[in-house]
């Protein structure tokens, strides 16, 4: 942090309502109470966030998945069905100034939590919704996960082994990507409505995210009619640049760029490689090398595959090459540098004790940036939500002693709104 008087945090002062579920939606709450933002959770009783029982289920209540995608939020936990919950609810959201949702288009309309009703209640609201397809288009009805966006986006048959099925990403791209570009749109339109003082209804669309992501792919075909291929563990259009194996593990080695290929190729060479292998003008230039990329790769792979990664990482960070360790994940978490950095959250829960968590990746230099409180139990902050909606003790109390304002444990459940 700075010399400078601290901030508070960006979002501070503004209350956001997470109604989403998974993945998506969750996440960009999580980022918005990391920005300062109130967020409160809302689920539905009984079950909550079918997220409570996804990966890692640490008992009827949390998973690691929930514990990670919902620390820093308040949790309520709602009957629609009931029209005092529902009334609740609308309650809550004219009081908010954001509104998140990722359920398929048209499914929050019968609860009354569509975008038309809630922006005609509360115009000042920004209402995010994230589906797989958006609320336009020939498929908006259908339904989609991230696998879907990520098949149909042309990003998963770019990657893998030519001649076989592509792999799965292993990480939610879809879902992550669509989610940090939701906490961008929202907070232009924050933004936007400082001057205009309207909110405005945000439709974001997996597939469509996926679709931008592609920084080369689209130019490819469009301008020159080439499609992109299966290629494995390099990439035959910036030589030299992939995934090699050495003698006790992977690595990947980024000498794309001239000047770092000509240092690159005279180490091999002064280091067992071909007499002249650094010398050969041939591959002086990206379209030589590229052209070349078979007799490069007939060099280096059997070059790296002689030696130790830490031997190989020496020399080339002596020569200032970027490479690195394909890494696991135990090796990720007592990196120094992620340590150094603060990646990984340490909370303490009062049932599961010690925490640890990926963080975030926000650094402000003269906000502090406190860690967040574990995420909420079901139903956990109803009586503090309904006071600050101003409803008496005694209308709280007849709320959760007729099941509107649930606290009980979830149990297992299906995705529906």
């Amino acid at each position: 942090m700075s010399a400078a008087t601290p901030q508070a945090l960006p979002l501070r002062g503004i209350r956001v309502i997470d109604y989403s579920h998974f993945l998506a939606g969750p996440y960009v709450g999580r980022c918005l109470a990391a920005l300062g933002a109130e967020v409160i959770k809302v689920e539905r009783p009984g079950s909550g966030d079918a997220g409570r029982q996804h990966a890692t289920v640490l008992d009827d209540q949390s998973s690691g998945y929930f514990l990670q995608l919902n620390m820093g939020k308040q949790g309520v936990s709602v009957n629609l069905k009931d029209p005092r919950g529902r009334d609740f609810m609308h309650r809550l959201c004219d009081s908010a100034d954001v509104f998140i949702e990722n359920y398929r288009p048209g499914a929050l309309d019968k609860l009354g939590l569509g975008q038309a009703e809630l922006r005609a209640r509360n115009p000042r609201l920004v209402y995010c919704s994230i589906s797989a397809y958006g609320h336009t288009g020939p498929d908006a009805h259908r339904a989609g996960f991230g696998l879907i966006a990520e098949a149909k986006s042309g990003i998963m048959q770019m990657v893998g082994t030519p001649g076989e099925a592509p792999p799965l990403l292993r990480i939610s791209l879809g879902d992550m990507y669509t989610g940090i570009h939701a906490v961008a749109a929202i907070n232009a339109a924050l933004l936007g409505r400082v001057r205009s003082g309207q909110g405005q209804h945000i439709d974001m669309a997996l597939y469509d995210t996926l679709v931008s992501m592609h920084e080369y792919a689209v130019q490819c075909y469009t301008l020159q009619g080439v499609l992109p291929e299966q290629t494995g563990h390099d990439m035959p259009t910036s030589t030299l640049y992939g995934v090699f194996r050495a003698a006790d593990g992977d690595l990947v080695i980024a000498a794309q760029v001239d000047d770092a290929w000509k240092r690159f190729a005279a180490l091999v060479e002064a280091h067992g490689g071909p007499a002249g292998f650094g010398q050969d003008t041939r591959f002086h230039h990206a379209v030589g090398r590229n052209a070349g990329r078979e007799a490069i790769l007939a060099v280096v792979k059997p070059w790296v595959a002689a030696r130790r990664v830490a031997d190989i990482l020496a020399l080339l960070d002596g020569i200032d090459v970027p490479a690195a360790k394909v890494q696991r994940i135990d090796e990720v978490l007592a990196d120094p540098q992620i340590q150094a950095r603060g990646m990984v959250l340490e909370q303490q829960h009062p049932r599961y004790g010690a925490l640890r968590l990926p963080n975030l990746p926000f650094r402000f230099s003269d906000c502090h940036t406190p860690v967040p409180a574990v995420a909420p139990d079901l139903g956990e902050h109803n009586a503090d939500v309904a006071r600050a909606l101003g409803y008496s003790e005694a209308e709280i109390a007849a709320l959760q002693a007729a099941g509107v304002l649930a606290s009980h444990r979830p149990r297992p459940t299906g995705d529906q709104p």
